[in-house]
């Protein structure tokens, strides 16, 4: 295991603090021209939406190519982005629909290879790799959002374009090279002689066949959007309350705090209790959190909350990620993966849609008390579907639904 993990997990660092600091970097060279706020906004509705409807062809990709080949590529196309872009504005050629367009292009690559991130660990490991390897990637992507946060604090004001796109287009390179140098054993999957509309067809019957299993696994979901709707709420609600940006910067050092936590203890944790039980309790906890945050009456109860929303955010998504590395045959797992990403899409933009009415009435401290009634209406329908969940903890899903 050691053999294959340590290239793989350099290739998720390079991976994860180039699309950290270049998608931070993209945005903040925009917004330095005067009243470029709603072209910013426009930019980020549009990469959800092409996102969201690129998704189920992508997916299908996933579930029909090498997933090495698909992780290679994908950091060569990033690589190439960010290089044309350092070209561009080295020659002068500076332009806002440049940056817009290498915005897209990293916005729909990054989500694609969380896709096929999942497929691959899936497909590259035994079973009794899943949680050790979980809790490795973990503290990997964790501590590349807080490097990417910590470094984007000072680079932002000493860098300009160039140097960010140059160090983007290095570090994807230098991800490319790892994922290469990855050791792969492809399994069996779908006969290339399936047409790929046949397949793109089939990821629908796929959700239709356990309904239940599914059902449970998106509520479990909600955290995802619950996650980006706090990273929107709190810094408009901290601005109503003439709460410094120190306090928001703390916010995002909590959450990452709180996750790089669940790293560590995750092995453990999973090998304790079943997927199924460590999801419904996380998401108790993460309801608990929201509500906490709904009395909060100060900042440093906020960071508080939010340090254990991350701890049971990350859990939550960890066994349910396990839990499907278990269950979900290899060849569908794309398909899934794509999915339950456009659900969590649909779901974040709709709580975009009410942050943005919250906000216009004047009504943004009702924010977590509406979050809160969400995720506790989740965890009683989750609640009502454990027991038909339960026997696909020890079994695939065709095997526990005979």
């Amino acid at each position: 295991m050691k053999n294959k993990t340590q290239p793989y997990l350099a290739g998720r660092f390079f991976d994860s603090i180039s699309s950290g600091l270049f998608m931070m970097a993209l945005p903040w060279v925009m917004l330095s021209e005067p009243k470029m706020g709603t072209f910013v906004a426009l930019v980020s509705l549009s990469c959800t939406a092409i996102s969201f409807l690129a998704t189920p062809f992508f997916s299908t990709l996933v579930d029909r190519h090498s997933r090495k080949a698909l992780l290679v590529l994908n950091q060569w196309i990033q690589s190439g982005m960010a290089l044309v872009v350092f070209i561009a504005y080295w020659l002068g050629f500076e332009s806002h629909w440049l940056l817009a367009f290498a915005q897209l292009v990293y916005w729909v690559s990054s989500n694609f290879a969380w896709t096929t991130n999942n497929a691959f660990t899936q497909e590259n490991y035994q079973h009794h790799e899943y949680a050790k390897i979980s809790g490795q990637q973990e503290i990997v992507m964790q501590s590349t959002t807080l490097g990417a946060g910590a470094l984007g604090i000072v680079l932002l004001e000493m860098w300009g374009m160039k140097e960010f796109a140059l160090f983007a287009a290095s570090a994807s390179a230098l991800a490319a090279m790892f994922y290469i140098l990855t050791p792969y054993t492809q399994q069996l999957r779908a006969s290339k002689s399936v047409a790929f509309i046949a397949q793109l067809k089939e990821s629908k019957q796929i959700f239709r066949l356990e309904p239940r299993f599914y059902g449970f696994i998106l509520l479990s979901c909600l955290s995802y959007p619950a996650l980006t709707y706090l990273s929107k709420l709190v810094p408009i609600w901290f601005s109503e309350q003439s709460i410094s940006g120190d306090w928001f910067a703390g916010f995002n050092i909590s959450f990452g705090l709180g996750s790089l936590l669940t790293g560590f203890i995750v092995t453990k944790v999973l090998s304790r209790a079943s997927h199924s039980h460590i999801m419904f309790a996380s998401m108790v906890m993460v309801s608990l959190a929201f509500i906490g945050m709904s009395f909060a009456i100060s900042p440093l109860t906020i960071l508080l909350f939010t340090a254990l929303f991350g701890v049971f955010n990350a859990l939550n998504r960890i066994a349910r990620v396990n839990w499907m590395h278990h269950t979900v045959a290899v060849h569908q797992r794309g398909r899934v993966d794509g999915g339950i990403s456009m659900f969590a899409t649909t779901i974040q933009s709709l709580s975009y849609v009410l942050i943005a009415m919250l906000s216009h009435y004047e009504l943004t401290q009702y924010g977590f008390a509406i979050a809160a009634v969400v995720m506790v209406l989740a965890v009683v329908l989750m609640g009502l579907l454990s027991r038909d969940v339960e026997p696909f903890n020890d079994l695939p899903l065709h095997a526990a639904a005979k």
